[in-house]
């Protein structure tokens, strides 16, 4: 079954959101039109509790500093994608009648998680239990942001042997694409 796994297409990253990521809005068209040609369209969100531990805000410092929780460190980033607000919403442009099953991440209040897979601590989201139910052994990723959360759900879906093909052009980054391309390729993912 040819899947498509879109990673965090949310209003927050979007032009103008709590934490853009450059030319995000231009990929709302290009993965509209990659659906068409996939049999199962999976979704994650970022779906952060208020006060998450990796806003800024909740620990008073500023968005791009650092700090040590329970022997993980943490970026910090603007406070974005809580739960239930437009923010975490799909773009209103985004074509989501495909979208069979959607993967909420971030939900726990002190565990950062950039994979749509598992979560900092490595607890799972579900999505390798229902790709298994499935019977998906490859996955094609696109969204943002490349660098992170694209980055982090290839390498793990390397590292569980599904056969990961990431869509460059419908994959967009804050700052370090093309070594995040790199270290997927690297992982054995194929970028086409």
């Amino acid at each position: 079954m040819k899947t498509l796994l879109i990673v965090d297409l949310q209003q927050d990253f979007m032009p103008g959101g709590a934490l853009p990521v450059p030319e995000a809005n231009v990929l709302i068209a290009v993965i509209n039109d990659l659906q068409k040609d996939f049999d199962l369209v999976i979704a994650s969100q970022d779906w952060h509790p208020p006060h998450h531990i990796s806003f800024a805000s909740t620990h008073h410092k500023k968005p791009g500093d650092w700090i040590e929780h329970k022997g993980v460190r943490y970026q910090l980033w603007p406070d974005h994608c809580i739960q239930g607000t437009l923010g975490a919403a799909f773009p209103s442009q985004l074509y989501t009648k495909k979208i069979k099953k959607i993967i909420h991440k971030g939900v726990h209040p002190q565990v950062e998680s950039y994979s749509a897979f598992f979560d900092a601590q490595h607890a799972s989201t579900g999505l390798f239990e229902y790709l298994k139910t499935e019977g998906v052994t490859e996955i094609f990723v696109v969204g943002v942001a490349t660098d992170y959360c694209v980055k982090a759900t290839v390498l793990d879906a390397c590292s569980l042997s599904l056969k990961t093909n990431v869509i460059r052009q419908a994959c967009r980054g804050l700052d370090g694409s093309e070594q995040a391309f790199k270290q997927m390729e690297a992982a054995g993912a194929y970028i086409c």
